[in-house]
């Protein structure tokens, strides 16, 4: 093979040696590569897709048959040239950019193609131009500059098309972006990375507790309650005792028999107690005992009125008042909490809150009205139960849902069933098809977000996406006034895109759910007593029949009323009404937040662990 140099014999060993790996690191190896590069460049004649390689000043050292169909010009007429000014157009710029270019044929015409330029450190201190380009007739290419090769692939057109379209989950775009992070990365910083893109590919992003049955905490209290609050598969227990309930949901009361009444007829003494409606002492139990129990009918008229909605629906009085009493109907009056009493508390602290200069300047009467619905529908035909309760014993419900958010998908679905039975109560009837679609996703999104097992998913998008607009526009308070009108108002504006309203309604029916700790000291007790004998009740059937007992704290034998209202204010509360807060400035409703948890808490610390928790409470 290397015939053409002669070697004397030598008795040295070692100088053979020498002389052999002389020969393998010279001759040998460029030899080799030369036939490496033969099978390459052979094999780059024969792909579909067109090459160009360029040497470190960018002269054309090669092109195949691909790349002389595309640009029209044959090899002869490209070696040596400079592929910077072949591909060179006035169209083109320059830098660190992506967007569309182009590249010239031989008869002068520009090819248009999407390109991504990227400036690399390269070696001995010079820059690589990283070239990634596909053509918008299906072809596509990359190149690298300062000594590269360049491919163009062809594509099938449907392939090109299915590229050319953004289908990429944003998830997914992060999860790539951190990939690409880690390479080069310290391995300190490659393992935090590795940890991250754990996180990220569990199913419950924003649960504190991912991972974990309950939070982790000392206090046995607060990982029960929220245990059985936020669990939706609790393993059935079977027992003799395990019977299927009776379900009372095939029988729902539509049309009320009573006549309607107006805004005009409604007696003085309600009337008197609903002239405080826009107050946040509004007090919904004094109005419950003058209406028999009935307090969503009265109130919901004064407040759809307030706001307009009968405008906007395009619909009479007397359909708004049949409506609302078929709705009321439909709430199980026997339930402790749970009832139309409940719906009519929401619908308030709704109202109180869509009056916030923020919730003004932010909604639109659809908007309002939309949130106006949902919290009056928001717990129709509530059974006193809970999700985990129904799963337990396999109710009709869990099954119609397949245990995700059953009750609160039974809820929005009772909306509009009964809604559309008859014309009657049908408040959706003169609504355009495109209006009906709004309002009816709307209410529907803000019915599922009461479910508890989204709180802090729906709590962390909300100080994500909210907060930090409202964080900016308290950093960027100056001297200056008009500027920092400019700045409001362009907050504003983002503050009221389609998907920061949605958060923001999300929030507001959460925080009107579970306003009762934020009411005065009287009406917060009340609530607390209603809702204790709720789930005290639920208690006492599944132990009855043998179910697991979803909330242990709730049980008359150990039940410390105190410790439960604690711990749910430390766990729910607080942390999304400093949020909420923050946006719509409630200051009122924190300082009988902060009057509420001090009541409680020296109530806790009265009770003592020898006397009867239940029965240490001061109703006065």
């Amino acid at each position: 093979m290397f015939n053409h140099k002669r070697y004397l014999e030598n008795s040295s060993a070692s100088a053979c040696i020498n002389e052999l790996q002389t020969l393998e690191a010279g001759e040998v190896r460029a030899t080799l590569k030369l036939h490496a590069c033969a099978g390459l460049f052979q094999a780059l004649e024969n792909v579909i897709e067109a090459v160009e390689i360029t040497n470190s000043d960018q002269e054309i050292q090669f092109v195949n048959h691909a790349y002389e169909r595309l640009s029209g010009y044959t090899s002869e007429e490209l070696l040596g040239r400079d592929a910077s000014e072949l591909h060179k157009t006035d169209r083109n710029r320059e830098a660190h950019w992506e967007g569309t270019c182009y590249t010239r044929r031989k008869g002068g015409d520009t090819l248009p193609v999407h390109c991504r330029v990227i400036p690399v450190p390269g070696p001995n201190g010079s820059i690589i131009q990283y070239v990634s380009v596909s053509s918008h007739s299906g072809d596509s290419f990359s190149q690298v500059a300062n000594g590269s090769m360049m491919a163009f692939p062809r594509r099938r057109e449907s392939i090109v098309t299915a590229h050319s379209m953004s289908i990429e989950a944003p998830i997914t775009k992060v999860i790539n972006i951190i990939n690409a992070a880690q390479e080069g990365s310290p391995l300190n910083i490659a393992q935090d990375l590795d940890k991250v893109l754990e996180i990220l590919q569990t199913s419950e992003l924003y649960s504190p507790f991912q991972h974990q049955a309950i939070p982790p905490s000392d206090d046995p209290m607060a990982s029960d309650l929220v245990g059985g609050l936020m669990s939706q598969n609790v393993k059935r227990k079977f027992s003799a005792h395990d019977i299927q309930r009776s379900s009372h949901h095939g029988h729902h009361q539509h049309i009320p028999s009573s006549p309607a009444c107006s805004l005009a007829q409604i007696p003085e003494p309600i009337m008197n107690v609903l002239n405080l409606d826009d107050t946040w002492n509004f007090d919904i139990i004094a109005l419950e005992r003058l209406t028999n129990k009935k307090p969503l009918v009265y109130l919901g008229l004064k407040i759809f009125s307030r706001f307009g909605a009968f405008e906007y629906l395009n619909i009479s009085e007397s359909c708004l008042v049949n409506w609302l009493q078929m709705i009321e109907a439909n709430y199980q009056a026997k339930n402790p909490y749970h009832n139309s009493t409940h719906a009519a508390d929401v619908l308030h602290a709704t109202a109180y809150f869509l009056e916030r200069d923020r919730s003004r300047e932010i909604f639109d009467l659809q908007d309002q009205v939309a949130c106006l619905i949902a919290a009056v529908v928001h717990d129709v035909d509530h059974p006193a139960r809970t999700n985990a309760f129904l799963i337990n014993e396999k109710h009709d419900l869990a099954i119609l849902y397949n245990d995700q958010a059953v009750l609160e998908n039974h809820h929005a679905s009772m909306c509009f069933r009964l809604t559309h039975k008859d014309a009657s109560v049908d408040i959706f009837k003169n609504l355009s098809s495109d209006d009906y679609k709004t309002l009816r996703q709307s209410i529907i999104d803000m019915v599922l977000a009461t479910d508890m097992k989204q709180h802090f998913e729906h709590l962390s998008k909300f100080t994500t996406s909210i907060t930090k607009h409202l964080q900016k526009l308290e950093g960027d308070n100056t001297d200056v006034e008009i500027a920092h009108e400019l700045d409001m108002a362009s907050i504003i504006t983002d503050l009221s895109s389609h998907e920061n309203r949605t958060l923001i309604k999300r929030m507001m029916i959460k925080c009107a759910d579970v306003a009762n700790p934020l009411r005065p000291l009287a009406l917060c007790k009340e609530w607390a007593m209603r809702i204790t004998e709720e789930y005290c009740e639920q208690t006492d059937e599944e132990k009855s029949r043998g179910l697991p007992v979803v909330m242990t704290q709730f049980d008359r034998k150990t039940l410390n009323i105190p410790k439960c209202q604690v711990a749910f204010i430390n766990i729910f509360i607080t942390s999304m009404f400093e949020a909420w807060d923050n946006y719509c400035d409630v200051v009122e409703l924190m300082k009988n937040l902060q009057i509420n948890f001090d009541y409680w808490k020296a109530q806790e610390e009265i009770t003592g662990k020898d006397q009867a928790p239940s029965q240490a409470i001061d109703n006065s």
